[in-house]
């Protein structure tokens, strides 16, 4: 069917001898960034397109004159008359508007209406920097967590859970390059620096064939490429982290760099009060971004990027003892240290070189490689009467490395259609838990021993056609087909997911979209924890562990208001099967060693309704989502097979977003969520082991029974949020003053809920451990 249709445009490209094509790049004019998703069109012929992820833009016309409109949200328009009587590069340079003219923090509402891709959300970095945050430190997970559809973990923590889907199944891109854990302090910030990133999309459904791997969600992370015109930079300071950022020409208008950098100062804050205590613990976490862009000419262009991130925590315990000595005994001088490292982090490298065969075909050649890397150590001395007698030592080290290469080209036959098309080859290393021990003792006892399971070697390689395709002026789809493999332990799976989205316009204010996907994930997260621990295992499918597959159908609408106001819905229904469970008792410990016996494999669905109000345009901006939804689970060897609900099922989810500039000195922001509780599983009474054989029982002789799995709601959780900006131009560049209060009015939020072990003759009780009070935040930034 696609070599069909591809064969058809091919046909009808001779009744195009009359037509020609103007192509070239989008930028900003003030810093030479590529633009993506600005609008082309010709406002007389009612024709257009826009520039794809590289700024590349392709329009064919007509010959004769035309007046073609570049347009891009907060920028000025600009209009150029073109006399097409031959194929023409025109590359456009677009100046950002002045807050006098107007204040625009958004997207064109007219962008969601008109767009076939359904189920996808942009948060412009503008915004993003303006909604209040954790400690003051402005993070991009927690803000794509604020959208329908999203759902957080527990208190603080950046993991996402799209539409039913588990945190493991979120496809995270760093210029193309997989990111494995998003996390810094056990989840409660993100790897992602704003000041490194240029542009964030969400894909939640409607999947582009060009994207595949995972089953619920993709969100694409661009960084910034660096200022072709001048020197720019920032440093910020806040209450537990600092960072900085750089960019410029290496050689105006050729060769431009960025440069960024963060960390935090947790531990050099605690280290004075740690000096005198027994136990020492210290942390810290730190990122770096790099990239540099060479233009060769206007056909040829040069991109290496670099991400570096890693998470430090110490614990250092040290026990001493006197001497002393009676007429019997003596004991002598003794001490014992106990040092304990953990360490983890993600390292990404892309190089990508983006090449113009003609006007109507663009490449984007792109070699990668990504590093997660999780370590645990612990060195254990005793010395007595100063003679070292013990010293051992213990590591666990996990991972998962990837080295791989992906080409892709856009091609423009004619103007009812924009096809994309290419592949992917990534060579996967999994490393699941291996642990070593060695050291020696006084009774020069020795111990070399290393426990786990091999690396473990896979090949994935995945294909691709995409066809944006304009059926009448009203009617566009996007028709797909993702074929991927997967090669590991000598079994070969391999998959065919077709792809489809619809968009209808009804009217200029109203269109209706729908759309289908099938999806497949060959890697599978082992994780019992709540929040985003770095002991969580990335594992393959293996001969026993099937890939994880999904098929996803989606409906929805959107209508504008005027070109501010726009109001959206969709509707889902999501199937899941070959999902993965610990069997019930089993748990990480140890998992690294037969993983596969330790898991049941199961089955899932997800259903739900998402609604949105938004508001881009004008000095006030934001939204307000909803979500209903419902996420169930069914295992055959768990809950006595019967269905229950996922660990993160919550039936009501609202957010409301709102960035609001008084003037060119203040602005703030305010969040609100609510949601209701998560489902955990507790128990509901103690059964007795030993029935009969005393009047009273201690509670040791009791063993707690759960009727079924996930069987408790936790209490709903809301908080509201509020940040304001003080911006004042100096001589030398912009100072900006942020006050941030993280939960207002100061709501005991639940974290999770455990049930107290009760005394003798005493029932049982549920405690609710809170983790945030009310935290207020203040930072200093500096930008020239």
């Amino acid at each position: 069917m696609v070599l069909w249709h591809v064969f058809f445009i091919t046909c009808l490209l001779k009744a195009q001898s009359e037509k020609y094509t103007i192509s070239g790049f989008i930028s900003d004019k003030s810093t030479g960034e590529k633009l993506i998703n600005a609008n082309i069109y010709d406002p007389v012929k009612f024709t257009g397109t826009v520039s794809n992820l590289y700024g590349f833009y392709s329009l064919t016309l007509p010959k004769g004159k035309h007046s073609i409109t570049y347009s891009f949200v907060g920028y000025r328009s600009q209009t150029i008359d073109v006399d097409i009587n031959e194929n023409q590069l025109v590359n456009i340079q677009l100046q950002n508007k002045t807050i006098d003219e107007v204040t625009v923090i958004g997207s064109e509402v007219n962008d969601k209406l008109l767009d076939v891709q359904m189920s996808k959300e942009i948060i412009p970095i503008n915004m993003i920097k303006s909604i209040p945050s954790l400690m003051g430190e402005v993070d991009v997970m927690k803000s794509l967590q604020l959208l329908p559809g999203v759902q957080s973990g527990t208190e603080g923590t950046s993991g996402l859970y799209v539409r039913g889907g588990g945190n493991d199944q979120n496809l995270i891109l760093l210029d193309g390059v997989s990111v494995y854990n998003a996390n810094h302090l056990f989840g409660f910030f993100s790897v992602f620096n704003p000041n490194a990133i240029k542009s964030v999309s969400l894909y939640k459904g409607g999947f582009p064939a060009r994207f595949g791997g995972r089953l619920s969600s993709v969100v694409d992370v661009r960084m910034k490429e660096g200022n072709e015109k001048e020197i720019h930079g920032g440093i910020q300071v806040g209450l537990i982290s600092s960072n900085l950022f750089v960019e410029g020409p290496v050689k105006k208008d050729k060769t431009a760099f960025h440069f960024s950098a963060r960390r935090t100062y947790i531990d050099a804050l605690t280290r004075p009060f740690m000096k005198n205590m027994q136990d020492q613990v210290y942390y810290n976490f730190y990122d770096l971004n790099a990239k540099i862009n060479h233009k060769f000419s206007d056909k040829d262009r040069l991109y290496v990027s670099a991400y570096l991130g890693r998470d430090n925590a110490n614990i250092n315990t040290q026990y001493e003892n006197e001497a002393y000595s009676t007429d019997n005994y003596y004991s002598p001088e003794t001490r014992t240290t106990d040092k304990n490292k953990l360490f983890w982090g993600n390292s990404t490298i892309s190089g990508r070189w983006n090449h113009i065969f003609n006007p109507k075909l663009f490449s984007n050649t792109t070699l990668i490689y990504s590093k997660y890397l999780f370590n645990v150590s612990e060195r254990y001395k005793d010395w007595e009467d100063s003679d070292l007698i013990s010293d051992l030592y213990y590591r666990y080290k996990s991972g998962i490395q990837d080295v791989g290469s992906k080409l892709e080209f856009d091609w423009y036959p004619i103007l009812q259609h924009q096809i994309k098309f290419g592949g992917q080859f990534i060579h996967h290393v999994f490393e699941p838990g291996v642990e070593t021990y060695n050291g020696e003792d006084k009774d020069d006892y020795e111990v070399n021993k290393v426990y786990g399971n091999p690396e473990t070697l896979a090949n994935e390689m995945n294909l691709f056609v995409e066809d944006n395709w304009m059926l009448t002026s009203r009617l566009r789809a996007n028709i797909g087909l993702h074929f991927s493999a997967f090669n590991v332990e000598n079994t070969l799976y391999s998959s065919f997911e077709p792809r489809t989205s619809l968009r209808l316009i009804v009217s200029d204010k109203l269109s209706f979209k729908g759309s289908y996907a099938k999806m497949q994930q060959y890697l599978h997260l082992l994780s019992n924890s709540t929040i985003g621990l770095p002991t969580d295992l990335w594992l393959p499918s293996t001969k026993r562990i099937k890939p994880q597959i999904s098929n996803q159908y989606a409906l929805g609408g959107v209508y504008n208001f005027n070109k501010k106001y726009s109001f959206s819905s969709e509707v889902f229904y999501k199937e899941m099967d070959n999902l993965i469970e610990y069997k019930e008792g089993a748990s990480f410990f140890g998992s690294s060693l037969g993983w596969e016996d330790k898991v049941e494999e199961g089955k899932g669905t997800a259903y739900g309704l998402e609604l949105m109000a938004r508001k881009d345009i004008g000095k006030t901006s934001g939204w307000i989502g909803y979500t209903w939804s419902k996420t169930n689970r069914q295992f055959d060897n768990l809950n006595i097979g019967k269905s229950f609900p996922a660990r993160y099922d919550r039936r009501h989810d609202v957010s409301i977003v709102l960035t609001h500039m008084l003037n060119d000195k203040i602005d703030f922001g305010l969040t609100w969520v609510y949601c209701t509780g998560n489902a955990v599983t507790l128990p509901t009474h103690n059964v007795s082991i030993n029935p009969g054989t005393s009047t009273y029982y201690l509670y040791d002789e009791f063993l707690p029974y759960q009727e079924s799995r996930n069987n408790y709601r936790m209490p709903s959780y809301h908080r509201l949020d509020f940040g304001v900006n003080f911006h004042k131009k100096k001589e030398h560049g912009i100072r900006i003053w942020n006050i941030s209060i993280y939960n207002l009015y100061n709501h005991f939020n639940p974290f999770y809920i455990y049930v107290e072990e009760p005394g003798y003759n005493v029932n049982q009780v549920l405690k609710q451990v809170s983790l945030f009070p009310i935290l207020p935040s203040v930072s200093y930034k500096f930008e020239f």
